[in-house]
């Protein structure tokens, strides 16, 4: 089945990947895509936290690590923080509206909780492993809220509202990869959320989505640029097959055999017979076409059938998951030595090209505004009380083996060992001052930096 499309697509090889429509493409893992949506507005430190946060290990706190507006106005996240509860204190202030303690605490209160770091022994060494202190922590969660109460107040600004039919409609499809009610609870039980707090993650996606659609403007790719991309990308295009496919219910096995008997002694045109036979809705209508498979994901059934064809060749039946197929390669594309021009490879590429740097132009425009509206805001923090419960000690506490900080301790000792071999007699004759700043310590001291939450790209 295809993916419902995300107006933030990922780039892969600088291309967003094209979803075809069509009941012959999956979602894999279906728990992973079902995060993978919406964790977006996620924008914490690409190293730590982040790479925490969007990774399975801390799939159960994206939840409620994803802000959203409750229906009586209150800045709630999707477990029910209040983030506007300043009985504990105020963290922050973002023109004027209030981030409370509290939000931040139970946020990284969660975040343990669903990782197994409920223990402050294992919490301190998780802080240590990944070069974070509990300021830095309390820091990056403030910035996070800060960035989601910049979004909406941006928002309501800007007149972008969020329709609860598009959020039903996104909860739709997304349900409908599953079987029962059954499988669709167990996906979000497995990553730890549930459909109202799915629902909250949905709207804030897509309020920011409208935002930025408010915003944000894509620049239209030159030809130069399309060419220099097209030359750098056709090497990766190459052996890519075309194929159109005729789908047929996994209980009607006689027809199906029946439509490949006689598009095999050319009685049937394959095209016909999959605008009279196929039930794939999404692809009927054009003979059966859901385009390049390096533009697309299908099923592993389909794509090892399709893998055994030559151009104008026709598989025997082909059963997955969503059925019985028959497929044909339509084409095969063989990457010229050299690409001069761009219609040296098919039009679907050269679409996928221009749409993949008019979405990177657009993010880069966003963030620009993003960065521009955040400095012209009135954004203030508070000192870190004391006797946080997340605020434990890490002395002591040596980094583990082949974690972050173990990693960035051994790149910083290694330099430093270079440096002392190279200019040994100069820094001989410094004397103290050559040893206030270990190259490790430099080292250490940079990888604690914690940049600044930005919008998604």
């Amino acid at each position: 089945m295809a993916e419902p499309y995300d107006p933030c697509e990922c780039i892969v090889d600088g291309f967003a990947r094209e979803r075809a429509y069509g009941t012959i493409q999956t979602l894999k893992p279906k728990a992973k895509a079902l995060l993978s949506l919406y964790m977006r507005g996620v924008r914490m430190k690409s190293t730590g936290l982040l790479k925490v946060v969007c990774t399975a290990a801390l799939a159960a706190s994206c939840c409620f690590g994803l802000a959203a507006c409750s229906q009586d106005g209150q800045s709630q996240t999707g477990s029910g923080i209040d983030v506007s509860d300043v009985s504990g204190g105020v963290a922050a202030k973002v023109n004027g509206a209030e981030i409370g303690e509290n939000a931040v605490t139970a946020y990284v209160a969660n975040f343990r909780n669903s990782n197994g770091l409920a223990d402050d022994t294992a919490w301190a060494q998780w802080m240590v492993d990944n070069g974070f202190t509990a300021s830095d922590v309390r820091s990056q969660v403030i910035d996070y809220y800060v960035s989601q109460e910049l979004i909406r107040q941006a928002a309501s600004e800007n007149g972008v509202t969020v329709d609860s039919s598009e959020v039903d409609g996104q909860i739709s499809t997304m349900r409908s990869y599953y079987s029962s009610d059954e499988e669709w609870n167990a996906a979000l039980e497995a990553v730890g959320t549930t459909e109202d707090q799915y629902r909250d993650m949905i709207e804030l996606s897509l309020t920011e989505t409208g935002l930025k659609d408010k915003v944000a403007t894509a620049t239209e790719p030159t030809d130069e640029e399309m060419l220099q991309y097209a030359q750098m990308y056709a090497s990766a295009y190459d052996g890519a097959k075309k194929s159109s496919h005729i789908l047929f219910a996994s209980d009607d096995q006689a027809t199906a055999q029946e439509v490949l008997d006689k598009i095999n002694s050319g009685e049937l045109d394959f095209a016909d017979a999959a605008q009279q036979y196929s039930q794939d809705e999404g692809s009927k209508a054009d003979g059966g076409n859901v385009g390049w498979d390096k533009l697309t994901s299908f099923v592993d059934e389909y794509q090892t059938a399709l893998d055994g064809l030559e151009k104008d060749q026709v598989s025997a039946l082909v059963t997955s998951t969503y059925g019985i197929h028959i497929i044909k390669c339509t084409d095969v594309f063989t990457a010229p030595d050299e690409v001069t021009s761009i219609d040296q490879i098919p039009s679907e590429f050269s679409d996928s090209i221009k749409q993949s740097l008019e979405a990177s132009s657009k993010n880069q425009s966003y963030s620009d505004w993003y960065q521009s509206y955040k400095e012209s805001a009135e954004i203030e923090t508070t000192d870190m009380p004391s006797g946080l419960a997340y605020d434990v000690s890490t002395d002591g506490i040596e980094p583990s083996e082949g974690s972050t900080a173990a990693a960035t301790q051994s790149e910083g000792a290694s330099e430093g060992e270079e440096s002392t071999g190279e200019g040994s007699s100069s820094a001989e004759g410094q004397g103290e001052a050559a040893s206030e700043e270990p190259a490790a310590e430099a080292s250490s001291s940079e990888s604690e930096q914690i940049p600044e939450a930005t919008p998604a790209s």
